[in-house]
């Protein structure tokens, strides 16, 4: 089976990394798996080719959705931690991703510092997945959109709410949002908005795409107008000795029925892991307008479409023995690397 590859990146580190049509594409992807439209959910067009998954953070729905989802496509998925790996300590970060490079055809990363994510894209040419930094959640904010779409139809011109910390989340949701013509409000207490180079770079795709991007820091006007109102949890992994000093600080900020009231209809949103009682209450959470496990689904399908997009199915090579003496010991040593080339 062939696949088309439309024009994507060898990286996939931020949103933006795509450009609108490639968001749709792999959302139209997600969508075709999801519902078995797809050849490649029978045709294991990854048989053959292994991803090395690297966790520095321990992960549920990161680990399990890209570990099933690698095997679902009939590749092998490695699961490292961080203690295995040791990302610039135990070994630098280029010799680590040089020498999985001679062995695996991908590597995906969840880690703290956003900065190794790009020194290992940079040290290989195969492909390097975001599966979170303190940066960006770029993987998240494509299901975030395809769960959307799924309840809301178009996205252009709905309006998401994200109340909280402007975090890697709301990151990548307000540059994917931008992308696709969706009004994205964060509304958070001053001293955590988001980095000002994303609000910036979401504003200026937006001015491409007709969407709205705000920055709003009060809560009592949070939902107004929203078709989704979405939280994350005040203290993120790495923070938790940070948890006390932002507990009454976002407590305001807390999505409760009295602020769901502006927004009756909104759908709930969460990336989870949640605490219920702190950034949302129960009621809510567990409400009848709460898609969040719907969303923490399509986690699994959106990066099977990005695995797809981003890994080329395995084409077995000739046999070295086939081929004129001479050649042999050259075509042996190249395809260590499956015949990819060397970072220059």
């Amino acid at each position: 089976m062939t696949i088309p590859f439309p024009p994507f990146p060898s990286r996939f580190l931020s949103v933006t990394d795509l450009d609108p049509d490639g968001i749709v594409d792999v959302l139209d992807l997600a969508d075709a798996l999801k519902h078995g439209r797809s050849p490649a959910v029978d045709s294991a067009p990854l048989a053959g080719r292994s991803v090395a998954l690297i966790f520095q953070k321990p992960s549920l729905r990161t680990r399990v959705s890209f570990e099933v989802g690698v095997a679902r496509l009939g590749g092998q998925p490695i699961v490292l931690t961080g203690k295995e790996v040791g990302l610039g300590a135990r070994e630098t970060v280029a010799d680590v991703a040089q020498t999985l490079e001679r062995y695996v055809d991908a590597i995906v990363a969840r880690v703290f510092d956003h900065a190794l994510l790009e020194g290992l894209a940079d040290a290989v040419s195969m492909p390097v997945i975001n599966a979170l930094s303190d940066a960006e959640h770029p993987c998240q904010a494509l299901a975030d959109l395809q769960v959307l779409r799924e309840h809301l139809g178009s996205l252009a011109g709905k309006r998401t709410v994200f109340v909280g910390d402007g975090n890697n989340v709301a990151a990548s949701l307000l540059l994917a949002g931008a992308s696709v013509g969706m009004h994205v409000r964060v509304v958070c207490p001053a001293a955590y908005a988001p980095d000002a180079a994303i609000v910036a770079r979401a504003r200026a795709i937006a001015s491409g795409t007709g969407a709205h991007i705000e920055i709003s820091h009060d809560p009592a006007t949070a939902a107004e107008g929203a078709d989704a109102v979405y939280t994350d949890v005040w203290a993120s992994m790495g923070q938790e000795d940070e948890a006390e000093l932002r507990r009454p600080v976002f407590s305001p900020f807390r999505v409760t029925r009295a602020m769901m009231a502006a927004a009756p209809d909104a759908l709930v949103l969460h990336c989870l892991p949640a605490h219920r009682g702190e950034e949302i209450d129960a009621d809510v959470l567990d409400g009848p307008r709460s898609i969040v496990f719907d969303q923490a689904e399509n986690r699994l399908w959106v990066q099977m479409a990005v695995l797809l997009r981003l890994v080329r199915p395995y084409r077995p090579m000739v046999d070295a023995g086939e081929l004129p003496e001479p050649t042999r010991l050259p075509y042996a040593i190249a395809s260590r690397t499956r015949g990819r080339p060397r970072p220059g």
